[in-house]
């Protein structure tokens, strides 16, 4: 063998080894743990290449996409709406999502994070557009989960799944927020005179209470008097009864002596003239006081 065929053989052994390098370097495709591959064969969808090695047909198979299947943030977004009560409140959103599945997202939508944004914002004011202002700001967490719900719906066919969807602030117009500041200003009045109302109520139902209490406490107080006096005037009939009139004598000697002595308490200095007959009676009183001891 000459020199000419030696060198011609040895530049196809070449050729051949720099075909199959080249094949090779073609035909396996490494693709990272945060990504996943198109691969489309004279322009349509081959298949989908996940995390590790993957093989394909060189020259006739071609990456087209490269997605990364990572969780996204779509920026925060202000949008407007309006309760059933016909307020204008300006919600701002916050949505996180990530791609499964990459055939549907390159192949059935242009712009995914505009087509997410305007998804939300309609959901958003659908949702809020069905209740009032009041109801938003109690019940945000159950406003939330419908709201997620819904995009997750609506965005299954460009497989993505919508992971978080928060409603992070919800804002009014200068009005409609002097409004209900004016409608607190006056809430907080009409409790307070509710209020005052109600103390002066009590007071008086407490007075009153008060008032009867001691009307049933001096109405006893005068029946124990009264059965006392009715007891007392039982003895003394029955005494006057046994005895005759030396027991009406002596009962009146005592009261005699009783109504001396309680005008002798006075305050001050004074003279007390006693008639002839009171001392009589002082001196029966106090010889039947004498026979009775």
């Amino acid at each position: 063998m000459d020199i000419e065929q030696m060198i011609g053989a040895n530049a196809v052994i070449l050729s051949v080894a720099v075909f199959i390098i080249v094949c090779i370097f073609l035909g396996v495709r490494i693709v990272p743990q945060s990504e996943k591959h198109v691969v489309e064969r004279f322009g349509r969808l081959r298949s989908v290449l996940g995390p590790g090695i993957n093989l394909v047909v060189p020259f006739l198979d071609r990456v087209a996409h490269k997605i990364s299947v990572l969780e996204r943030q779509l920026p925060n977004a202000l949008q407007d709406a309006i309760t059933t009560d016909n307020v204008l409140v300006k919600v701002e959103t916050s949505v996180f999502y990530r791609i499964t599945e990459p055939e549907k997202t390159v192949y059935r939508i242009r712009d995914v994070d505009a087509a997410i944004a305007t998804t939300v914002a309609g959901i958003v004011r659908s949702e809020i557009g069905k209740i009032e202002l009041d109801q938003v700001q109690s019940n945000r967490s159950e406003l939330i989960l419908k709201v997620r719900e819904q995009v997750e719906a609506m965005v299954d066919d460009w497989g993505i799944e919508v992971t978080r969807a928060e409603i992070l602030d919800v804002n009014l117009d200068e009005a409609t927020r002097a409004a209900m500041l004016q409608q607190l200003n006056a809430e907080r009045a009409r409790r307070a005179q509710v209020t005052e109302a109600e103390g002066k109520k009590r007071a008086v139902e407490l007075n009153a209470d008060a008032e009867l209490y001691a009307a049933e406490q001096e109405a006893k107080a005068r029946r124990v008097l009264a059965d006392a006096e009715a007891y007392a005037t039982g003895v003394i009939a029955e005494a006057i009864k046994e005895n005759g009139l030396e027991a009406a004598q002596y009962q009146v000697a005592l009261k005699q002596v009783e109504a001396l002595t309680t005008v002798g308490q006075g305050s001050g200095k004074q003279t007390i003239i006693v008639p002839a007959q009171a001392l009589d009676a002082f001196g029966d009183a106090f010889k039947m006081l004498k026979g009775r001891g």
